[in-house]
């Protein structure tokens, strides 16, 4: 007969016929009980990842196979480079149009001007500006009015621009009318005046308007005038000198600066030189203006000013 054991085992039933559920928890404590443990390979089991049904796509149409994941994967590195290469094609235009275009076109503008002044006879450099005035013999400076341009037809070169502060090379074409193709954009002018505006030398504005950037960008230095900068303005007949007052900002609906005395309703008395060109650069938010006043004339015959005689040798 095998010993009896003082500890019955778990789920056994007790003396009495009690089950332990009914045991007082006083006479259990101190047993020991066994829990039964899953399986070893059902618990490893559980944790493998079940395989799952890869989905194919044709890349590119043309019998590529490879799983979704690659295909977005591939299109956008794909995209990534059309864009970039897309950027790198508009800056180098950016950088043709704003920068070396304008090089070449302005050095094309100030030819076309040369050439323009090489039409008209040319003489040899005069005297100092204070031996030019005309006066009397008691020493009153007598004043000589200008001659007064006839207006030209739509497009028509009639005068060049000279400003030593834009450098010696500086000279630029001014035609009729502010058209932007047949005028402002076009490789010969560049610098087109407001046909209702005072004709050169008449007393008034003669208002001119010319671009900041692009297309030679005969403006494109205005902003660096200072005060007292002469302006020369040559035809046919001579030279008709300004010296720059101020500048302003305005906004493009601002047509007031075109008045025969800008911003003002009243009669003129004096001749204005008005530049007008965009602002800022690259864009046409606004309207720089720039205003010059009447000085002198200097006759063709008696020479080219003494200023700008460099700049003619040069472009001559």
């Amino acid at each position: 007969m095998p010993p009896r054991s003082d500890k019955p085992s778990f789920g056994a039933p007790r003396p009495g016929g009690r089950k332990p559920s009914d045991a007082n928890p006083e006479q259990i404590r101190g047993r020991t009980y066994a829990l039964r443990e899953i399986p070893l390979e059902k618990r490893i089991g559980e944790f493998v990842p079940q395989e799952t049904r890869r989905q194919i796509v044709d890349f590119r149409g043309i019998g590529i196979l490879v799983t979704r994941r690659e295909f977005v994967d591939r299109a956008i590195g794909i995209s990534g480079e059309t864009l970039v290469t897309v950027g790198l094609f508009v800056l180098l235009f950016l950088g043709w149009h704003v920068w070396f275009n304008d090089i070449v076109q302005g050095a094309a503008q100030d030819r076309a001007a040369s050439v323009l002044s090489n039409t008209w006879s040319s003489m040899p450099t005069g005297a100092t500006e204070f031996d030019r005035a005309a006066g009397t013999s008691d020493g009153a400076i007598t004043d000589v009015p200008p001659p007064v341009v006839k207006s030209p037809g739509d497009a028509e070169s009639f005068a060049t621009v000279l400003v030593p502060r834009f450098g010696v090379r500086y000279e630029r074409t001014v035609a009729e009318g502010v058209d932007v193709e047949t005028v402002l954009n076009n490789q010969v002018t560049g610098i087109g005046h407001y046909p209702n505006t005072a004709q050169l030398g008449q007393i008034g504005n003669f208002a001119v308007a010319g671009h900041r950037t692009t297309y030679g960008a005969p403006f494109g230095e205005v902003d660096k005038l200072r005060l007292g900068d002469r302006i020369y303005v040559e035809t046919e007949a001579g030279w008709y000198v300004y010296r720059f007052r101020n500048m302003e900002y305005v906004y493009p609906t601002q047509v007031s600066v075109l008045n025969p005395v800008p911003q003002l309703q009243i009669e003129a008395r004096d001749r204005i030189l008005t530049m007008t060109t965009c602002h800022p650069k690259l864009s046409a938010a606004e309207r720089l203006v720039a205003y010059a006043v009447f000085e002198s004339f200097v006759p063709r015959a008696n020479g080219t000013p003494t200023e700008i005689a460099k700049t003619a040798l040069v472009n001559g």
